[in-house]
């Protein structure tokens, strides 16, 4: 049921009504912007004070792991809460579709959580499911690394000419069922066993359909960037598709650097960030070698559950491990516990490995194969990095006109990353209204307007006529981020009134119980381009 009514009095951001904010009303008329400027309300028209505040399109999270999490209201008001009102799911080559979802639910339990309803289907019904059942948009992405367990299992070999043509004809479905591009993980398994050639091969019917090709690169990211850029640039390339780089974490200053010299070499790239320098990821990614996984789960779970494997991994790989220059020989004071899913290990969250593993007189690393074979492999964790950078330190990026936000947001867990309830608040509050390194146009353009853009959502992402009315109403004044590392979960202030295509979702900063959402489609839209 649809709805007209008028927002009055507010300040309108968004470029293409000119620099700045205009002083103005909207009308949202069928789910759509009708009218902008001096709007007279109708005899029965509902209307919305929006004096005081500012009128967005609403924020686009270009990388979030809320696939299943999206229809708890609770993250439903996490997210509206920062003005989020779209998430692009689907992330770091693992998720749901295509398949019934059983590798995504048992490798990235702690990550994305089990899905309450998909149980098959591919893209096409993972994206249906989502339609009005909550109040948030959802945007998929074919993860690679879920195509390439389909059809190879966790086998570390080159596919066949056969596999391959089945892997590509599985990518091929899912961009003809609305996918918008196509992601991969590639430190993950058995997304970390693909070469370039394969990838290439799976972007090739993604750049056919002009869908875009995201990724958590190999290596490290920080200062091996270029390494991963690399890599990307030479899928680009052989596929021709466009190209994103997922939560690039390195110095601003690099960050700018290298994808400058990128975009000028023909790279057609983009890149989202978060605002905070710690990280979050599976326990298994960071102390389990690869290989080890390949004989399945299972397999694995029972393996370490062995005192002479555990003792040939202590002897063995966690040496090498800690010489990795993203370990290092204090690896276990730099990593707490996120979420571990065994009741008998609710203390240790929010603990370090050194200091939950003194308590127990073991070794951290003891207790890291410990707590992965009791909690069958179900165990996330935060990592600090040596020195963290400081807000300035990260504002340096987040005017390039190729970055995007995105929170890599995990709501699985007693004690989660607080970037999944803080990120876009922390845009709103500390880099615009408290730092000013982004104006309010900045805030609706990159974070809304190029979003839409770069990944074809159509007409989100403006407050223009005829644009699909998913906008967000900003105390400026009011924006605050409460969230952090030990209050993770603190909701997000300053956004109380969120609409979600014309159906307010969000009143006085409570959920209404309208769910407007959809499983967004990908759509013809203008092409992104960054001048610089």
């Amino acid at each position: 049921m649809s709805e007209s009514l008028v927002l009055r009095g507010g300040a309108l951001v968004d470029a293409r009504l000119g620099p700045g904010t205009v002083s103005g009303d909207l009308r949202i008329t069928d789910g759509r912007v009708a009218a902008v400027g001096t709007v007279r309300p109708e005899p029965g028209e509902r209307v919305v004070d929006c004096s005081g505040r500012l009128i967005l399109p609403g924020l686009i999270d270009a990388h979030s792991h809320a696939d299943a999490a999206v229809f708890d209201d609770e993250v439903g008001r996490a997210l509206l809460r920062q003005g989020v009102t779209t998430v692009i799911a689907g992330q770091d080559g693992v998720s749901f579709a295509p398949g019934e979802g059983r590798y995504a639910t048992r490798y990235f339990a702690a990550i994305n959580g089990p899905h309450p309803s998909y149980r098959g289907g591919g893209v096409a019904a993972l994206l249906e499911g989502y339609r009005h059942t909550t109040p948030i948009n959802v945007g998929y992405l074919i993860p690679a690394g879920t195509v390439r367990e389909l059809v190879c299992g966790l086998s570390a070999a080159t596919p066949t000419k056969t596999q391959l043509g089945q892997m590509r004809d599985l990518v091929a479905a899912g961009m003809t069922e609305g996918a918008l591009g196509l992601s991969t993980g590639l430190d993950y398994v058995p997304g970390c066993f693909a070469d370039v050639d394969e990838l290439a091969a799976l972007c090739v019917p993604v750049a056919e359909c002009d869908g875009l090709y995201v990724t958590h690169m190999r290596g490290g990211y920080e200062e091996n960037s270029r390494a991963g850029l690399d890599e990307v640039a030479a899928i680009a390339h052989a596929s021709g598709v466009r190209t994103h780089v997922s939560h690039f974490h390195a110095r601003s200053e690099l960050i700018v650097e290298l994808v400058d010299e990128f975009i000028a070499a023909g790279v057609d790239l983009s890149f989202d960030s978060y605002p905070y320098s710690r990280g979050c990821t599976i326990l298994a990614m960071l102390v389990l070698p690869p290989d080890f996984l390949r004989s399945g789960f299972d397999s694995c779970v029972a393996q370490l559950a062995r005192p002479q494997v555990r003792q040939q991994f202590l002897t063995e790989w966690i040496p090498a491990m800690a010489a990795r220059a993203d370990m290092g020989p204090n690896w276990a004071d730099n990593i707490c516990f996120a979420h571990i899913a065994r009741d008998s290990y609710q203390w240790a969250h929010g603990l370090t490995l050194s200091v939950a593993a003194s308590r127990l007189d073991i070794s951290p690393a003891e207790l890291a194969l410990q707590v992965l074979a009791e909690a069958d492999l179900e165990v996330s964790v935060i990592m600090r990095v040596p020195r963290e950078r400081n807000d300035a330190e990260m504002a340096g990026h987040l005017k390039h006109p190729a970055h995007l936000g995105g929170s890599d947001g995990i709501f699985v867990g007693r004690s989660p990353h607080p970037r999944a309830f803080g990120t876009f608040a922390r845009y709103l509050a500390v880099f615009a209204a408290e730092r000013g390194d982004l104006s309010w146009t900045d805030i609706a353009t990159t974070f809304s307007t190029n979003a839409a853009r770069r990944f074809r959502l159509g007409s989100r992402g403006s407050l223009t006529a005829g644009s699909i009315a998913d906008l967000i109403v900003v105390d400026p004044a009011a924006t605050r981020s409460p969230a952090d590392y030990n209050h993770p979960r603190r909701l997000a202030e300053g956004v109380d009134d969120v609409f979600v295509a014309g159906r307010q979702v969000l009143r006085g900063g409570e959920l209404t119980g309208i769910r407007s959402g959809i499983g967004l489609r990908r759509q013809p839209d203008l092409p992104f381009a960054p001048e610089l």
